[in-house]
């Protein structure tokens, strides 16, 4: 039988790419990921023993990742911080999708936090259900929030 220490680890390593991919949606700092992917642990790690599978696993934990990346997003903002930058992306790539790509990632970046979560759900091709079930929201809100966030990006320039 596993302890509860082997089941987490397991969970966490089932799930990391979900992880890193809520904190990648908010910052792109690679620092600030990491620190995010902590906090995200220590809610798991705190909410795991009182987690009964009463809904997807998977679901549970995109909910918990959202929400700590939403409250660390607040307490940012609530204090000044001076970002260190070396003036290169290693990153960086040349080709079009790419680059189409890239563009996408920064308009998204500029939405706000929560319209920022329901995209990146969307983009993960989550149903209607699912986005509603880890924001808080209804389906039909979903709904007319993506539309509205899509009008929003298209209106957006690249600067």
């Amino acid at each position: 039988m596993k302890t509860l220490d082997t089941a987490f680890a397991q969970m966490v390593k089932e799930h990391k790419s979900t992880i890193y991919t809520v904190c990648f949606m908010f910052s792109k700092d690679a620092d600030e990921v990491s620190d995010l992917f902590q906090e995200v642990l220590i809610n798991l790690w705190k909410g795991y023993d009182s987690f009964k599978n009463l809904s997807n696993v998977n679901t549970w934990i995109w909910k918990v990742s959202f929400n700590t990346c939403i409250s660390c997003e607040r307490k940012k903002k609530r204090r000044a911080v001076v970002p260190l930058t070396m003036d290169i992306n290693l990153f960086e790539d040349k080709d079009e999708n790419s680059k189409q790509i890239r563009l996408l990632y920064d308009r998204i970046h500029r939405l706000n936090p929560f319209d920022r979560a329901i995209v990146l759900l969307w983009l993960e091709n989550m149903s209607y259900e699912e986005i509603g079930a880890i924001v808080g929201i209804s389906t039909k809100n979903v709904s007319v929030r993506l539309y509205r966030i899509k009008e929003e990006l298209k209106k957006m320039s690249n600067h």
